[in-house]
């Protein structure tokens, strides 16, 4: 690192952590200008999930340095500066984001959304995909965060639906036949699992900014997202969105996306969305700006 930090204008971490904490220090030492990339669980402390950063004590300082001391901090999306989760009913920490945490750091803080090559997420005709089919993405650490245990529940419920869950493998104990886990995957294996499901589901209780949200929809999958934090914004009227962590609403939602009259269109609508708002060469751009044309405060 010092090495290399006379070689470079802009120092640029991604994820605040400890590894966060020496460049924005010797960037302001050197007068480089550092910037870290928050991507969640960097701004999150949801100890009844075992999720964020902030609740271990020592990262959650190593955190406070590194937000209080860089020249900007870009989040992934707005809700990462407070937040307030009302999504599901039994979470206890439900105020989160760096200003809830940090209420004292002053620091600029500009939100660049993820974006997405389109083309790595290619799109075929909606009535290629097999009827009444739901998809999912998390890890085994993930499960309840991202609605893995209402998905399991709803899989009881409607024995004629088609549910998937990617990136983790089969849980050890009794499932329903109707639910399938695909373990990890490759990009083209989690392509491929896009464009085989009419349906997506994002039931995240929290969820920093919601990647595979939008590759699921640049494939064409019409969304149930919950409430939370951006969620509602990438999904903008191309799908539905469940209020409430509750059986008997996401019930409801599915029946809802099984009797659209014009499913395609809304499919391809979904996909446009993502390539209009959330594209690559947008998030490249704002952030090429946003080193480029920063100046150190004198």
């Amino acid at each position: 690192m010092f090495v290399n930090l006379f070689r470079v204008d802009v120092l640029l971490t991604s994820f605040g952590g400890y590894w966060s904490v020496w460049p924005v220090l010797l960037g302001k030492l050197f007068r480089k200008p550092s910037f870290i990339i928050l991507h969640g669980t960097d701004c999150a402390s949801i100890p009844e999930l075992n999720y964020g950063s902030l609740r271990l004590p020592l990262l959650k300082w190593a955190c406070k340095i590194s937000y209080q001391h860089a020249s900007r901090l870009l989040p992934v999306s707005e809700s990462l500066g407070n937040v307030f989760l009302d999504f599901d009913p039994v979470l206890i920490h439900k105020s989160q984001g760096i200003h809830y945490h940090f209420r004292d750091i002053k620091t600029p803080v500009t939100a660049v959304y993820n974006g997405f090559d389109h083309k790595l997420w290619p799109y075929e005709a909606f009535t290629k995909k097999p009827p009444n089919t739901f998809l999912a993405v998390m890890s085994a650490a993930q499960y309840r965060l991202k609605g893995g245990d209402i998905i399991e529940e709803i899989a009881w419920l409607r024995p004629d639906l088609d549910f998937k869950i990617a990136g983790l493998n089969a849980l050890q104990k009794p499932l329903p036949p109707n639910l399938q886990f695909l373990g990890k995957l490759s990009q083209q294996e989690l392509s491929n699992a896009y464009r085989s499901s009419r349906y997506y589901l994002q039931l995240s209780t929290f969820e920093g900014f919601g990647c595979a949200l939008a590759e699921a929809m640049l494939s064409g999958c019409i969304p149930i997202g919950s409430s939370a934090n951006h969620i509602p914004k990438i999904i903008a009227g191309n799908g539905l969105i469940l209020q409430k962590k509750d059986r008997t609403m996401l019930l409801q939602a599915i029946q809802q996306l099984l009797s659209l009259s014009k499913p395609e269109e809304i499919s391809r609508k979904a996909r446009r969305h993502i390539i209009k708002n959330y594209s690559l060469t947008r998030r490249k751009e704002t952030l090429s700006t946003l080193l480029n044309n920063y100046e150190q405060p004198n």
